[in-house]
């Protein structure tokens, strides 16, 4: 069994700043691309963030420059750094993994979700 857990969502002023985590625990050998995803109500899920094993970063063009995506390889944790918020920032947020599983079996795990809101 594997499972992500995140942390780190709460209300913010605009102009604020949030860090989230996520940890991944269980049977785990190797975890790859590690992200960020959310949804806003009444809107589909988009991809916020991603960063591969080495470090490689990938941001939607609505967070570049405001929000950081770092992760601890040894802790199995992703983070989102997430500065200078704005309302329109205010969603659920998802962790995502692609995890190779200690019996070679390689899926995508989602955390529950954490709730951040942006009031103006």
């Amino acid at each position: 069994q594997v499972q992500l857990v995140e942390s780190g969502g709460g209300l913010v002023q605009a102009g604020g700043s949030l860090r989230l985590s996520c940890a991944a625990s269980g049977s785990i050998f190797r975890i790859d691309v590690m992200g960020w995803y959310r949804q806003a109500p009444g809107k589909q899920r988009e991809l916020v963030a991603a960063i591969t094993r080495s470090g490689i970063t990938n941001y939607a063009d609505s967070v570049k420059g405001r929000f950081t995506i770092s992760r601890d390889n040894a802790k199995n944790t992703v983070y989102l750094q997430m500065d200078s918020l704005k309302p329109e920032d205010t969603a659920v947020y998802y962790c995502t993994a692609a995890i190779i599983q200690t019996g070679g079996y390689m899926r995508d795990y989602w955390g529950q979700g954490t709730q951040v809101t942006v009031s103006s």
